[in-house]
């Protein structure tokens, strides 16, 4: 197989974990992408495993730092009035983590999409530092404190591009987009939602706009979006439900993919796709 395979991780907070899955699906099937971008916690996904870390070796990362560290990651500004998180504990994690530092050092070019805040549009970063991109692309607004970067204030890169497919368009044969926006149901009838969800939730409402705008411009070959229903952005503690959730999601993906490159996924198979399942 000669052609070259572009991965796109879109942003969606906790939902993201299940980045690893498709990960897993990639390195199940012997195949490494050429070029990776991504949003928010597809841009952190997408640093680790734009620097050599397998899908596996990342879930056993979740599995070693426990849902204690991790839930360190979310570091409340109690007094703060840019946002309820500060975000130097996202950026502890990376540093005691992250293997590699720099774009230039990336085994797999990586492009990560943050926005200028007040010029209102994109920002790809593709260069420099590391992890001080990862956080400006994380920065949800009223949820993550915005980032500062070489004197520019950052926000999430979801608020202009949620999915960034469509920046390594012209740099693959194959063009891969995972979409983690997730689902929203209502608990009961006419149930009204909270605060914190109607904002969010809103937030979501616009993303989506934004992504089925430039679906009528440009589509990747594979779009894959799992329903992951009712999970909220900082629900990290849910990584095994959200994880085991896109079981069927990673199987279409795997067939899929194989029919693009010639390689027909059978179903007497799957039960090597079960195998990556057995933890639950």
């Amino acid at each position: 197989m000669n052609e070259r395979i572009g991965l796109a991780l879109g942003g969606g907070g906790a939902r993201g974990l299940c980045h690893i899955e498709f990960i897993k699906a990639l390195d199940q099937m012997g195949l490494k992408p050429s070029v990776i971008s991504g949003t928010s916690i597809g841009a952190i996904i997408g640093g680790f495993y734009a620097s050599g870390i397998s899908g596996e070796e990342m879930e056993g990362l979740l599995e070693k730092v426990g849902v204690i560290e991790i839930s360190k990651m979310v570091d409340f500004s109690i007094f703060g009035h840019t946002g309820l998180v500060k975000g130097k504990g996202v950026e502890d994690f990376l540093d005691k983590y992250l293997p590699i530092r720099t774009f230039d050092k990336l085994p797999i070019p990586l492009k990560v999409v943050a926005t200028d805040y007040w010029k209102r549009k994109e920002v790809i970063i593709d260069s420099g530092e590391l992890i001080p991109a990862i956080r400006a692309s994380i920065s949800v607004p009223a949820v993550f404190v915005p980032a500062v970067l070489n004197g520019t204030v950052m926000i999430d890169g979801g608020v202009v591009n949620p999915v960034p497919y469509d920046i390594i368009r012209n740099e693959c044969d194959i063009l891969i987009a995972i979409d983690v926006s997730g689902t929203v149901v209502p608990h009961k009838k006419n149930a009204k939602p909270s605060m914190f969800e109607s904002i969010m939730n809103s937030y979501q409402i616009l993303e989506d706009a934004v992504l089925e705008s430039k679906m009528k411009l440009i589509k990747p070959d594979i779009y894959i979006r799992p329903e992951l229903k009712n999970v909220q952005i900082l629900e990290f503690f849910k990584d095994r439900e959200i994880r085991k959730s896109v079981r069927s999601d990673v199987i279409k993906f795997e067939k899929d993919l194989g029919k693009l490159i010639g390689r027909e996924v059978k179903v007497e198979e799957i039960p090597m796709i079960k195998k990556r399942f057995l933890w639950f």
